[in-house]
């Protein structure tokens, strides 16, 4: 099987952590083809870092759309037969794509696979014994390509929070299988204000991708 894969990386105002996670992805023990960071709108210098990589990373730059718009432009762009996603403020175990194209292999019936994520605290050292969580989402992600485009777009709810819960619904809703493998296999920086910090009014973007989900069940049923 093929190993060749690709690394789309949504980024806004990211520069405080994007060289962090594009050195993570360049540090794979199976290294992408390429890695493409989708800049969404950034006015910080996430364009720059991105940039200061120099060929081995991909910069496209579109107006302020959303994380789902960024990575769907990205997913557009990949030509390899695998791809994976990371967010820009978080970080891969150096196995990471290695144990996952492994699983990929293993079982051709997959999809795409996911895995265990190790939070960690923005400007602490990630510690062993800090929590653990399932992580379905963009940075656990390893998908085989063609099925990420049977899926379409990450539509971008509102308020930002739950894209990839809708995508990974639509993917199930599709017959897809995807697995989460028991392994720690990628950090999860948690940053004060970002999408994914505490709870707030832009958890609306969550019960929106739950109506859309029984929206479309019951369409199925009639």
């Amino acid at each position: 099987m093929s190993s060749t894969y690709s690394v789309v990386m949504p980024a806004f105002n990211a520069e405080r952590t994007i060289g962090e996670a594009i050195e993570s992805v360049l540090n794979q023990t199976v290294r992408p083809q390429v890695v493409i960071v989708v800049d969404d709108g950034s006015t910080d210098k996430t364009v720059e870092c991105a940039r200061a990589f120099g060929e081995r990373v991909t910069v496209f730059s579109q107006p302020n759309s959303g994380c789902g718009a960024a990575t769907t432009r990205g997913l557009e762009i990949v030509a390899t037969p695998f791809v994976a996603c990371l967010d820009a403020d978080d970080l891969w175990i150096q196995e990471k794509t290695a144990r996952q194209m492994e699983r990929l292999a293993a079982v051709p019936e997959l999809d795409c696979v996911f895995s265990l994520a190790r939070l960690f605290k923005h400007g602490e050292t990630p510690r062993h014994e800090a929590p653990v969580q399932q992580f379905w989402g963009r940075t656990t992600m390893l998908m085989r390509t063609a099925s990420a485009r049977r899926v379409g777009p990450v539509i971008d709810p509102a308020h930002g929070r739950g894209d990839m819960v809708d995508w990974i619904a639509r993917a199930r809703e599709l017959g897809m299988r995807l697995e989460m493998m028991p392994e720690v296999l990628a950090l999860r920086r948690i940053i004060p204000g970002s999408l994914s910090y505490g709870r707030d009014e832009r958890d609306y973007g969550y019960l929106q991708t739950v109506r859309a989900a029984l929206e479309r069940k019951r369409r199925g049923q009639t």
